[in-house]
């Protein structure tokens, strides 16, 4: 019987395996959320469902603190965690896709402290009193990066698992900012009624776009190639920016992969 299955499956399409992708998701508005009718939406969870589509392959959104995403894309338990800023560090076990959104990661402070802390640099923080929160294993610059090495700045962060704490953290007076996309940081602060508390600072700290990092153990460059040529064809008909702006809050053009202007208060 299980020979005849087989033989089944070897020659009827329908009853083939199909190509299925497990993608890390958390809930991060506007990328990534549950919607009501419990499916995973947002402009991230929905490019990658369109670009697996016509690859013939089906997303299964796995969901997954940052941290633990790494780890399971490290181990291969993971195939897909978009939102990714390439590192040496991660290209050891990961291979990344063109840029898929660009939205730059920025100082938010509390507005008590905005005059006290106007800072040019990451550097100048380590010089200063400030409690910067930042979330495990998210790396937010090659900047920060190169920090993180150093004793006096790592005496100013706390570390946090998830940042809908460290907003709150921040308007209790625990930590005096935290670094976040932009888009991400004002609808959260937004949807928590915290925007009176806490505000976008002046310091940009990166501009680099996000990417869809693969797994070196479960998915081959082939692969990621054709990823690539699909979605370039997703951008190209049109298809990205219909995507994208269902989900941000910002006029989206294919040329910025983003909004076409900085996001404003």
């Amino acid at each position: 019987m299980s020979a005849l299955c087989l033989l089944l499956a070897s020659s009827l399409p329908g009853l083939a395996l199909a190509c299925e992708k497990t993608v890390r998701w958390a809930n991060d508005p506007p990328y990534d959320m549950r919607a009501e009718d419990g499916q995973i939406h947002g402009a991230s969870a929905d490019l990658l469902r369109e670009v697996l589509k016509r690859m013939g392959c089906q997303a299964t959104f796995v969901e997954l603190p940052w941290a633990r995403g790494l780890r399971n894309l490290e181990k291969g338990s993971l195939d897909i965690l978009p939102g990714a800023l390439v590192t040496p560090e991660r290209e050891a076990f990961a291979y990344f896709s063109q840029p898929i959104h660009r939205s730059p990661n920025v100082l938010f402070v509390n507005r008590r402290n905005a005059e006290r802390f106007r800072f040019n640099s990451l550097e100048q923080l380590s010089h200063s009193p400030f409690r910067l929160g930042i979330q495990i294993g998210v790396v937010y610059s090659t900047e920060y990066v190169a920090l993180l090495k150093q004793p006096d700045f790592q005496q100013r962060t706390v570390a946090i698992s998830e940042r809908r704490g460290g907003w709150q953290m921040i308007k209790a007076g625990r930590l005096d900012g935290m670094i976040a996309d932009e888009v991400t940081g004002l609808l959260e602060l937004q949807q928590l009624g915290l925007s009176a508390d806490i505000t976008r600072s002046p310091l940009v700290v990166s501009e680099a776009p996000a990417t869809a990092a693969f797994s070196r153990k479960s998915i081959d460059p082939q692969f990621v190639s054709r990823f690539n040529q699909t979605l370039a064809e997703v951008i190209d008909d049109g298809t990205y920016v219909l995507i994208a702006q269902r989900h941000m809050p910002c006029p989206v053009s294919a040329a910025s992969l983003g909004c076409q202007q900085a996001a404003r208060e």
